[in-house]
């Protein structure tokens, strides 16, 4: 990545670098655009990050190549490589890479500020067999900008809820349903003389926010309300404030050093009841090779606020187009294939959420994932907020303004005043991007 890296998403991908190939139970995905005729000797360049997604597109490239006519460069990259080949494409004006794979909550504001991805609104609705409808709610909502669809979701990413099953069934205690419900657990449980801890999460101050974020949104808070930076309102600060409160209370010491690898390490070693992360990270915590509590590890939907249950649900990365491109169409009849049911169907299999909703309907798409977490999942997907940092083009420095509200709290510092000089921050972030 050219800047810094947004830890929200490196879970997702070391989670896909471990995972298997193109599974044997997907169906082999046919083109969905165009004849051989309509695209021969067309050949278009794609830029795509190493993932599983990739591998599973690289294996039945020749198939789609054969039925189309055309010829697709597909250049693989590390996620930084990818970062840095795309800012010295796109900033030239180059017509190449004709697609090209990226981070919507971090990238679609500034590319579509600089006119860096063409809308493909009017190509999603061409072929009614692709089912445009069929892609989350959220996900679809985290591709868009301005009203205008600029990407289509690949994977995605919920916030979901671990929990110890044995632990709770020892102690008659039911799955949480309210925060309040699951601080009375917490507290049950939370034993830190045996070095056993009620709570886990991150507490590093530019990590944090994108968990702190659904706490926020469960209280009826956001970052921003149209270019007006929010973080500062009471609804905000009852979100920051009670994450702050779990985190100090219920959890270990050193937690503000802890970013997702040392809470989920420290939850899978067995030191913790409860833990909130990313669904994307799930095989650390259940698979035996990573994990001592792998055969008790449960999961479930966020437990409400006083605005209800409000987690993430957005898209971790998606596939765009170069507004560059001199072979538009040829470019959207391999995103249109790529992104189509069957497809879709094989990154779900390798572990790593979809954004189809009939791909989470089928026995197939689930049957990968431990059946709590696929319904977790898929109620999340139902209710989630569409992002999870604020919408602003320099997200790594709207993340440091807002986290350290969440640090200060845990400190024991006066939670307004932290709240109110971050508020304060964010909109000089705003106004400083809106002028860009």
């Amino acid at each position: 990545m050219a800047a810094l890296l947004s830890m929200a998403l490196v879970p997702t991908l070391l989670l896909a670098a471990c995972s298997s190939g193109t599974p044997e139970a997907a169906t082999s995905p046919s083109p969905a655009a165009g004849t051989k005729s309509s695209f021969a000797g067309k050949k278009i360049t794609v830029f795509a990050v190493n993932h599983p997604w990739t591998d599973a597109v690289k294996a039945q490239l020749p198939e789609f190549e054969k039925s189309t006519g055309m010829k697709v460069d597909l250049q693989i990259f590390a996620e930084e490589q990818l970062q840095q080949k795309l800012a010295v494409q796109l900033t030239t004006e180059a017509e190449t890479p004709d697609a090209f794979a990226y981070r919507p909550y971090m990238d679609k504001i500034l590319y579509e500020k600089n006119g860096w991805t063409n809308p493909l609104d009017t190509y999603v609705t061409k072929n009614e067999s692709y089912d445009f409808k069929d892609f989350s709610k959220a996900t679809i909502e985290a591709s868009t900008i301005n009203g205008k669809l600029m990407s289509i979701p690949l994977w995605t990413d919920q916030f979901v809820m671990y929990y110890r099953k044995d632990l709770l069934e020892k102690n008659q205690i039911a799955v949480p349903k309210t925060m309040a419900e699951l601080e009375e657990a917490m507290k049950k449980l939370h034993n830190p003389s045996a070095d056993f801890y009620g709570f886990v999460a991150r507490g590093q101050r530019n990590a944090l926010v994108t968990a702190v974020s659904s706490f926020m949104f469960s209280e009826g808070g956001d970052f921003m309300k149209g270019n007006k930076a929010t973080v500062n309102t009471p609804e905000a600060i009852r979100g920051f404030q009670r994450y702050a409160d779990f985190v100090k209370k219920y959890g270990p010491q050193g937690v503000l050093n802890m970013n997702w690898p040392q809470a989920i390490g420290l939850f899978a070693q067995g030191k913790a009841a409860f833990y909130m992360e990313s669904a994307a990270l799930y095989k650390n915590a259940t698979d035996p090779s990573k994990s001592l509590v792998a055969d008790n590890v449960g999961f479930a939907t966020l437990p409400a606020g006083s605005a209800g249950a409000k987690p993430y649900s957005t898209a971790s990365w998606s596939l765009a187009m170069n507004s560059k491109s001199k072979n538009k169409d040829a470019a959207w009849a391999f995103m249109e294939w790529t992104t189509n049911k069957a497809n879709a169907l094989l990154i779900q299999q390798s572990g790593v959420p979809g954004a189809r909703d009939s791909v989470w309907a089928s026995q197939e798409g689930t049957e990968k994932f431990p059946k709590d977490l696929a319904a977790a999942i898929k109620e999340t997907m139902k209710i989630g907020v569409d992002h999870f940092v604020p919408q602003v083009m320099s997200v790594s420095e709207s993340r440091d303004a807002v986290g350290a509200i969440v640090v200060k709290a845990m400190l024991g510092e006066d939670i307004q005043a932290a709240a109110d000089l971050a508020n304060k921050e964010l909109q000089a972030i705003i106004d400083k991007d809106n002028i860009k």
